[in-house]
């Protein structure tokens, strides 16, 4: 692995760590102040986020929604001088239900920092009916 996806690795890394024990501004420290963020399907939490606010803002919205149960599990991280890989398992508790799924976290890092995120579900129709019921 060159040094430059070494870095990125480890960027990447600190940022979940940071989020694990809730230290939102060094999450935020690891991203492009004009970061895009990226959530598909047709749920509540669906669409693209712009810069560090709206960022904030969607962590904010899934936090209340899961009643502050949302957790991250890193499964594997694969990186390269661009990008940087995650396979985890999000979970998370809403209403009485418990929810898991298998995600790809696609992050693209440009000087030291990430500049865009990209989200794919391991069942889309799932997580849209689990964040909107």
């Amino acid at each position: 692995m060159s040094t430059l996806a070494s870095s990125n690795q480890q960027l990447i890394e600190r940022a979940y760590a940071a989020f694990a024990v809730g230290d939102i501004p060094a999450v935020l420290q690891t991203m492009d102040e004009a970061i895009l963020w990226h959530v598909p399907g047709r749920g509540p939490l669906s669409r693209d986020y712009r810069g560090h606010q709206e960022v904030l803002g969607f962590f904010q919205h899934f936090t209340e929604l899961s009643g502050g149960t949302f957790r991250i599990q890193i499964d594997d991280v694969l990186a390269n001088d661009q990008r940087v890989v995650v396979l985890v398992t999000e979970s998370a508790e809403r209403k009485g239900r418990k929810w898991s799924s298998p995600q790809v976290h696609a992050w693209t890092i440009k000087n030291g920092k990430a500049v865009v995120f990209w989200q794919y579900q391991g069942d889309q129709q799932t997580e849209d009916e689990f964040w909107s019921a």
